[in-house]
């Protein structure tokens, strides 16, 4: 245990001259006084709705599974998860990308911080990540959610719920270190500020560093997040955040052609460590500002009121020689892209919540306000480089040229206004949903002196009816759409129309009665319109007719028995382009397996010699992954296993002190995870070994 005062000192430091003023009637308080504590809500409603009353298909990642499972990033954190992809670039730890029921058009925009958008850009190298270091669970809502957050990819959102301050004094301290040079610290530490439990702080650090799969490129990351509760009275909470993170070195991005790495080209294969690019010209470098607050009062007549809003500022520079297909029976001709950007952005939701009664149906009623605007000032390059020996590389060539393209600002701007009303009646639950949405999107390209507006009203709907049984059963159907608008351009920089979506899910939970355990089924059909697609990474996109996305998931998570604890998972899914031009109707998407299967079994040893013993190891299959926008060619099938060993050193007179050992890719398989087209195939990450040592207090 550590000292109050000692806390208030750290917090004070760091937060000195940060001055919130809450208008707030005082109260006297005292020791045993009762106050209102905050509640994760869910993020498939906005509002604190128990999984099995849910009717849609959802899956919480607690922070004991993926710290368990060695992730280092939320892609990893959700890799035994059904319904999801998140080996869409392989070994790339740059973004994190995470497909839903196979939409990979969104899966570096569909994730959200405690119940606000990460306003990142994918028009550009802007796309924001969170350690998971800092937070508490991640939340995969599969299916369209824009009848509550506004634009967002069909296929679904992440909700990730940071570490809160809490009023039990605590911490952590980690060390680690493994092969690929991997080594780094982390810190979290929290409790009370005063004496009466009115103020709380947490404090949470890293650092990590490790060389990537693909030498010379680095991998770095430096983070802080300071974070402090308020009780200003029983009914009354402020929060206040603060996420500053740092990327000097964002590791390699890089694919290679079809042949060389999925088939011999000239009757070689390229190594999976091999690096195409230029130590002096590679490099990616992030740095992210978020600062943020919750305020919510509670009302004696059990309504609340509460608003959130974060402020962001981020900037990224981006230099990169990449392959551009093969030159000979060795050699790879080499392109230049670079990009100089800054974005600011600010997401603020507003929302009253409240039950009322009308004759024997319940409505748990939620009315909210959003707005969501960014601006992001892009400088983009491009050039040529020298080929290169892709089976005995010679580096240190200079540019053939490099040359600016691009100076062009986007901007984004969306209002929304949302009902929601969730209906018992017994044991009935019917969830109706409508919002309407006007948003803007303008692109400015001050070279060029052109500028190009998209102004659009949108309405989202959802209808949902579900039934608990006795048993714990609790089948579910559902109706739900989507809006994507974006800012991609065609080949005339004109904005594409936004994509518009549509889903039905019919699905069955199960949860025994006294029991963590869930079980869940789900079957589901999505049809999308006006998708954005480009057949090269390079090439400007398209809008084509209409997409569908039709599969089924099942899952199963929870305690066994006192000692065994269980997360599987199988995924079918059929992703096809159902209105397209000739080449592309019929065919399925690209980064979409037909068929995944995961499962993680971890068991804790509580008596006898091995007593404190955890031993756990996972097992993920991924098959039917197509290579090309034409079918003509399908990945070979992967299975890779993971490996947990840990150990509670309290059994041997180290109180708070463990040991852990995780091994990913166990067997080293070398495998190519995906394929943009047949020009750009991504590898997938070699063994990964890590130790680590922590210290709770």
């Amino acid at each position: 245990m550590f000292a109050k005062t000692r806390l208030a000192l750290m917090i004070g430091c760091i937060t000195g001259g940060m001055n919130v003023s809450v208008l707030a009637q005082e109260t006297s308080t005292t020791d045993d006084t009762v106050v209102v504590t905050s509640q994760m809500q869910s993020g498939a409603t906005k509002l604190e709705t128990p999984d099995i009353e849910t009717p849609q298909a959802v899956s919480i990642v607690t922070r004991q599974q993926y710290e368990e499972q060695g992730a280092t990033s939320v892609r990893q954190a959700v890799s035994y998860t059904p319904g999801v992809y998140s080996n869409q670039i392989g070994a790339s730890n740059r973004f994190d990308y995470i497909v839903l029921r196979g939409f990979s058009d969104g899966s570096l925009d569909n994730v959200y911080l405690d119940g606000l958008k990460l306003m990142g850009d994918t028009n550009s190298h802007s796309s924001l990540v969170i350690d998971p270091w800092f937070l508490d669970s991640v939340e995969v809502v599969r299916g369209p959610a824009s009848v509550l957050y506004g634009r967002s990819s069909p296929g679904g959102i992440v909700a990730l719920n940071s570490r809160k301050p809490s009023f039990d004094p605590g911490g952590e301290v980690k060390l680690f270190a493994g092969n690929n040079n991997q080594r780094g610290a982390a810190f979290d530490v929290t409790g009370p500020v005063d004496d009466n439990d009115r103020v709380a702080a947490r404090l949470t650090g890293m650092t990590r560093y490790a060389d990537s799969q693909f030498d010379p490129l680095k991998e770095q990351r430096y983070a802080i997040a300071p974070s402090l509760t308020w009780r200003i009275t029983d009914q009354t909470r402020l929060e206040l955040m603060a996420y500053l993170h740092r990327d000097p070195e964002g590791g390699s991005h890089s694919g290679l052609p079809y042949e060389g790495t999925v088939t011999s080209h000239a009757g070689r294969k390229i190594s999976n460590t091999f690096f195409e690019g230029e130590d002096d010209y590679d490099n990616y470098d992030r740095r992210e500002n978020m600062v943020g607050y919750n305020v919510e009062h509670a009302f004696d007549s059990g309504w609340s009121v509460r608003q959130k809003l974060r402020y962001l500022h981020t900037n990224v520079n981006l230099n990169q020689v990449y392959a551009a297909g093969w030159l000979n029976d060795t050699e790879l001709n080499r392109g230049y892209s670079g990009s100089d950007e800054s974005l600011s952005a600010i997401t603020l939701d507003n929302q009253i919540d409240g039950s009322v009664d009308t004759g024997i149906i319940n409505h748990r009623l939620l009315f909210g306000v959003d707005y969501q605007r960014r601006s992001n000032n892009v400088t983009a390059s491009y050039g040529s480089f020298p080929a290169i020996d892709a089976f005995n590389p010679v580096y240190g060539a200079d540019p053939l040229s490099i040359s600016v393209y691009s100076r062009e600002k986007h901007k984004l701007e969306q209002t929304g206004i949302y009902l929601q009303d969730q209906m018992s009646l017994d044991r009935w639950r019917l969830t109706l949903g409508g919002r309407h949405d006007r948003v803007k999107i303008t692109n400015i390209n001050t070279i060029n002196d052109t500028r190009d507006t998209l102004d659009q009203n949108h309405f989202s709907s959802r209808a949902a009816l579900m039934y608990l049984f006795d048993s714990g059963f609790a089948p579910y159907v559902s109706y739900s759409t989507a809006f994507t608008p974006t800012s991609f351009t065609d080949e005339y920089g004109k904005i594409l129309q936004p994509m518009k979506g549509k889903q039905w899910e019919a699905g069955l939970k199960f949860q025994p009665e006294g029991s963590q355990t869930m079980y869940s089924a789900s079957l589901y059909r999505i049809n999308q319109e006006n998708i954005a697609t480009k057949v090269e990474p390079t090439d400007p996109y398209r809008s084509i007719g209409e997409i569908e996305s039709e599969g089924v998931e099942l899952e199963a998570v929870g305690q066994l028995t006192e000692s065994l604890r269980l997360q599987a998972a199988y995924t079918y899914n059929d992703i096809r382009y159902k209105k397209s031009s000739v080449e592309e109707q019929g065919k399925r998407a690209v980064y979409a397996p037909r068929n995944q299967a995961s499962a993680w079994l971890s068991y804790d040893v509580k008596t006898g010699l091995f007593n404190g013993l955890t031993v756990g190891s996972g097992v993920r299959y991924v098959n039917g992954i197509t290579s090309d926008r034409q079918n003509m060619h399908t990945l070979p099938s992967y299975t890779l296993v993971d490996l947990a060993v840990g150990y509670d050193l309290s059994h041997v007179g180290l109180k708070g002190m463990s040991a852990q050992l995780n091994v990913n890719n166990l067997a080293d398989k070398r495998y190519v995870a995906a394929c943009n087209s047949l020009s750009y195939c991504y590898f997938g990450a070699e063994r990964s070994i890590v130790g680590s040592v922590s210290w709770a207090f």
